[in-house]
């Protein structure tokens, strides 16, 4: 099963990375990007075919390793 995890920063954390995106979209002439904000996105395959089962797990490796949940939130989809 198809798992896609995608990772994105607390609201309130600061975004260093997606306040550059936004300055160079500005340089690049994209002036109506505001508010910027960079994530991650993994995508993997599991050998479970039980969605529910999937799902448990999913979240168990954001948990111990794909995020940090002190500043980052995530969320699963599966495929």
């Amino acid at each position: 099963m198809k798992v896609k995890v995608h990772v994105t920063l607390k609201p309130g954390v600061l975004d260093p990375q997606g306040t550059a995106i936004g300055h160079a979209l500005g340089s690049l002439g994209f002036a109506g990007a505001s508010n910027v904000r960079q994530g991650k996105y993994i995508e993997l395959d599991l050998a479970e075919t039980d969605p529910k089962v999937a799902r448990e797990t999913a979240k168990a490796m954001c948990e111990k390793l794909l995020a940090n949940t002190v500043i980052e939130n995530y969320a699963i989809d599966l495929a």
